[in-house]
């Protein structure tokens, strides 16, 4: 673009603006993202600017037109934004004037930038939560055909980082379906939030024109048109709470992402990621990285702080539009972007894991997370549950001290901590009982993880 273009905001000043203060305050590079969807707001609001008679048809003809040119040359990269263009709606509407001429000035009848700009946003939000959305429900999926193929696989279940019982590996995957689950319900609900319309409110009071807001909300799909002008186009609440949305999604991918690279290490051991999915060492010839999941983890962090810049651009802004609000489209863009990315690479991640089901089947068999069965085997002996979780407790210390797996005790040293101890103890010394015998719902039992499914199916 040539640098003579006119600032659309100028026809006041008596002196050029200072090319250091345009650099610095031009943000074509970033909205430049927002093309598509200026072009298809400038779209709705010239059709409705010549139903009402402010502008002619022709003249709504040429523009829309000459728009749809630019939208091509922009996706095509035949135009160029240049900084100097300040930004991504003065670059259309000065190239539409090239293209059209006078009746260009049309478009803006009735409108400021201030509206202009919460358009495009809400426009770009809506288009990012349907495909953020698409993208957990395709995780969604992984997730459920990984809980069936594993529904019966033993695994442990963590507390504190330290083993603490048997469940099924459906159980555990399913625990990730339902917080990815409720992200897409809050995507949902913050869904009708974005869509209402903003068009109308001008620069913050309205416009003596007589605009058809409710037309330009039709035209647009959007669902309905702000109450109050200044609210429209003074706050960016829609913009922190979709961060924030973006945020729990990146928290629960990156506890997924810990457990991936914690259970692939040698010394965990429980499942392998494939070849495809991880990287080695530039020295060390024998590493096998969890590079990928590192990453989402790392990222995370990214997401995190956009949330914070938004937050915080927004803390001490009077009412109502002030040229801050122009910083909320990084953290925007960014946090779209890197969660969107993540969650579509994590599902082909997590697609292409093993767990590695005889290791676990060995583990899970000899190790002291047996002990709670122990203790609610004395409870239904009418053994007050505190004593029994003592007494227990005495076994496991000589368990530890004894080097014997806990259905390796003899009946007879069961007896020595309580007489209740009968041969049926040892059915509950098993991984496969102790997941049977859970009742409560939702609980890791093998019934209970085929319920799950049958309703996470139906879900989806």
């Amino acid at each position: 673009m040539s640098n003579k273009k006119e600032l659309l905001w100028q026809s006041r000043f008596s002196l050029p603006f200072d090319r250091d203060a345009l650099r610095f305050s031009s943000s074509v590079h970033v909205d430049k993202a927002l093309f598509r969807e200026d072009i298809q707001g400038s779209t709705a609001h010239v059709t409705m600017l010549a139903e009402e008679g402010i502008i002619t048809p022709e003249e709504a003809r040429q523009i829309i037109a000459g728009l749809r040119e630019i939208e091509t040359e922009l996706e095509t990269e035949a135009l160029v934004p240049h900084w100097e263009d300040e930004d991504i709606h003065t670059v259309i509407e000065n190239r539409l004037k090239e293209k059209i001429g006078a009746a260009a000035g049309k478009i803006h009848s009735g409108r400021s930038r201030n509206d202009q700009v919460a358009t495009d946003t809400r426009l770009y939000l809506r288009r990012q939560i349907r495909t953020l959305d698409a993208a957990l429900h395709g995780l969604q999926k992984i997730l459920v055909s990984k809980a069936d193929a594993c529904k019966e696989t033993i695994i442990f279940g963590y507390t504190h980082l330290q083993r603490a019982q048997p469940i099924s590996a459906g159980h555990y995957y399913l625990a990730y379906f339902n917080m990815f689950r409720r992200d897409r319900d809050r995507l949902a609900d913050l869904f009708r939030r974005v869509n209402i319309s903003p068009l109308g409110a001008a620069a913050f009071a309205g416009s003596t024109l007589p605009l058809n807001t409710e037309r330009s909300a039709v035209l647009l799909d959007f669902d309905g048109v702000f109450s109050n002008s200044i609210d429209a186009v003074s706050d960016r609440d829609i913009v922190i709470e979709f961060i924030s949305a973006c945020s729990m999604i990146m928290m629960h991918l990156s506890r997924f992402a810990e457990d991936l690279i914690l259970w692939s290490s040698y010394e965990f051991g429980y499942l392998e990621i494939s070849d495809a999915f991880a990287t080695g060492s530039s020295l060390m010839p024998q590493k096998k990285n969890a590079d990928i999941a590192e990453l989402v983890r790392g990222k995370t962090g990214r997401v995190y702080g956009s949330l914070v810049s938004m937050l915080t651009i927004m803390k001490g802004l009077p009412l109502s539009y002030n040229r801050d609000m122009q910083e909320d489209k990084p953290p925007l863009f960014d946090s779209a972007e890197t969660t969107i990315e993540c969650v579509s690479i994590f599902g082909k991640l997590l697609e292409h894991t093993t767990l590695r089901e005889e290791r676990l089947a060995k583990l899970t068999a000899e190790d002291l997370s047996l002990a709670t069965e122990i203790a609610e085997y004395l409870v239904r002996k009418q053994m007050p549950f505190r004593d029994a979780h003592r007494v227990t407790g005495r076994i496991v210390s000589h368990s530890i001290a004894s080097g014997k797996t806990l259905p390796n005790i003899t009946l007879e040293e069961y007896r020595t901590f309580s007489t209740l101890f009968e041969n049926d103890i040892y059915l509950s010394l098993k991984p496969e009982a102790s997941i049977r015998a859970k009742k409560s719902r939702g609980s890791c039992s093998f019934s209970s993880v085929e319920a799950q499914l049958e309703e996470a199916r139906k879900l989806l």
